[in-house]
């Protein structure tokens, strides 16, 4: 798979495949038993997936409420150690979002969460340093500056290797790059053929040399119906390559700009092996064009 980087001279490159994988969805439910998710983390890697994303406050819904707290880190930990893998994955988690009753999702970026955050995300991945630790979302009741600072803090404990943040606007990135320097390396937004509103973000992080991370990046082409009428141009292309139309969408995202790196999330080595296929591949100009027009 082609490679892209995440990182600096100052913290470090790493070159990562094209493609990465989100982890919200895994769980170990009856519908996805750990022997599937276990061939679908040897699927990513053998097809040059080496981006792995997940978050504090991934995990199971309703039932589990403020339980489901770390179990996605948990998980994921335990099965690249099951596979004996941890070196060759770049693995990516989340913190400032927590956990409520019934299913529900809140922020909390108070400095005491976000440093216990951090503490307990390392001790779930059983790592020393957390490769790249991303602020999950601002929150309402705490300033931009003040979550900046905290951050700030992090980077100083040594903790982390490199910082990312999450659902940001353009200025928020701005702010966050001129106070954290080299350190911060990379933005996750949501950017898909359904959800366009994120192109100045990656203007900006083009500019400044961080990595954008779609999420979500197939929104709108799992419902057949909703992509033959309102995503047309990605099913026609789709037909006339003999190809599917996700691989359309993450092949026109990876050519929004050479430091777009989507991770879509996958529970079957099929639908990695799918995604994993748009790094390699080369839409044409006219093509890039119609999508971009959609």
């Amino acid at each position: 798979m082609r490679t892209r980087t995440i990182g600096n001279d100052t913290v470090g490159r790493v070159e990562v495949g094209a493609i990465g994988l989100g982890l919200m969805t895994f769980d170990q439910t009856g519908t996805q038993p750990r022997e599937q998710l276990l061939h679908t983390v040897k699927a990513a890697l053998g097809a040059g997936v080496t981006l792995f994303d997940t978050a504090d406050a991934y995990g199971p819904g309703e039932e589990k409420g403020p339980d489901a707290q770390g179990e996605n880190e948990r998980l994921i930990a335990s099965l690249l150690d099951e596979l004996g893998v941890r070196d060759e994955v770049f693995l990516a988690t989340k913190g400032g979002a927590v956990r409520t009753e019934g299913g529900g999702w809140a922020m909390d970026s108070s400095r005491e969460h976000l440093l216990e955050a951090v503490d307990n995300s390392l001790q779930r991945l059983g790592v020393e340093q957390i490769a790249l630790w991303q602020h999950h979302r601002p929150d309402p009741e705490v300033t931009w500056q003040e979550t900046l600072d905290t951050l700030s803090e992090i980077v100083a404990s040594g903790k982390v290797r490199m910082i990312g943040l999450s659902n940001v606007d353009p200025e928020q990135i701005r702010a966050a790059h001129a106070q954290l320097g080299d350190a911060l390396v990379s933005v996750q937004n949501q950017f898909s053929p359904k959800f366009r509103t994120s192109l100045p973000e990656i203007d900006v992080c083009t500019e400044l040399g961080l990595a954008f991370l779609p999420w979500s990046p197939l929104g709108g082409l799992s419902d057949a119906k909703e992509l033959a009428t309102k995503h047309p141009a990605f099913a026609e292309i789709a037909e006339a390559r003999g190809i599917s139309a996700q691989q359309v969408a993450l092949a026109w995202e990876l050519a929004q700009s050479p430091v777009v790196i989507p991770i879509p999330g996958a529970k079957r080595p099929q639908s990695i092996h799918d995604s994993a296929a748009a790094a390699d591949l080369d839409l044409t100009p006219e093509e890039i064009a119609a999508l971009d027009r959609e």
